[in-house]
Parts: structure tokens; C-alpha cells; sequence
């Protein structure tokens, strides 16, 4: 029902997220997170990537997210890579804005 990726860089863990199937076409972003000492290197991008493509072998075809309106770097990542403010999902402590995006089949995939 889900995946949670390591990203590490130098052999030390610099960052991680979680991706949740909610139905049999989207996914939920959780838990990402990227240590202070690895911001503004890419890792971020590089870890929205593998939370995608990790989606995307489980069929989701469309993420979604939560998160808080002063996560503003957080946030700044999530409109770099393509996603837009939706109507909210879900409800819960520290949910404040809500995002989603379509997962397009990567170039050179065979999926559907």
C-alpha cells in the first residue's frame, strides 16, 4: 500500500518521504523530510522524483499532499516540481494547504 525512500548522499541519510496509495489511482505524499545540512543541493527534486516513480509502480497516476503554510521552502519545492493548490482531501491537525499532480508516464516507460 505504500513505499518510504532513503535518499542519502555520501553514505549518510540526508532524506526520506513516504508515498501512500489512498485509492487505486492516487497517492499520497507523506512524511518528507530533507536535514538542514542537504537543503538547497537538489536533494529535494531528486527525492520528489523517486517518491514519484515509487507511485507510479504502485498505479497511482495522480499525488496529492498536505502540508503547512509555513513550511514555505517546502512549499516552494512542491510548485518547482509541478504541483498546484487543490481543494482539501483530508482533515487533520497541521493541514493547512493542500497540492496535487498528475504522474505522466516517464519518457521510455512502457506503463500505460
Amino acid at each position: 500500500t505504500g513505499e518510504f525512500v532513503v535518499g542519502r548522499r555520501g553514505g549518510r541519510a540526508a532524506a526520506c518521504g513516504g508515498v501512500l496509495l489512498l485509492d487505486a489511482e492516487r497517492a499520497e505524499l507523506t512524511r518528507v523530510f530533507v536535514r538542514p545540512a542537504f537543503r538547497g543541493t537538489g536533494g529535494g527534486e531528486a527525492l520528489l522524483s523517486a517518491l514519484e516513480d515509487a507511485a507510479r509502480r504502485l498505479g497511482a497516476r495522480r499525488m496529492v499532499l498536505n502540508t503547512r503554510l509555513d513550511l514555505v521552502g517546502a512549499r516552494a519545492l512542491y510548485a518547482r516540481q509541478g504541483y498546484r493548490e487543490i481543494p482539501a482531501y483530508c482533515e487533520g491537525p497541521y493541514m493547512e494547504i493542500w497540492y496535487g499532480k498528475e504522474l505522466l508516464p516517464r519518457e521510455g516507460s512502457t506503463a500505460a
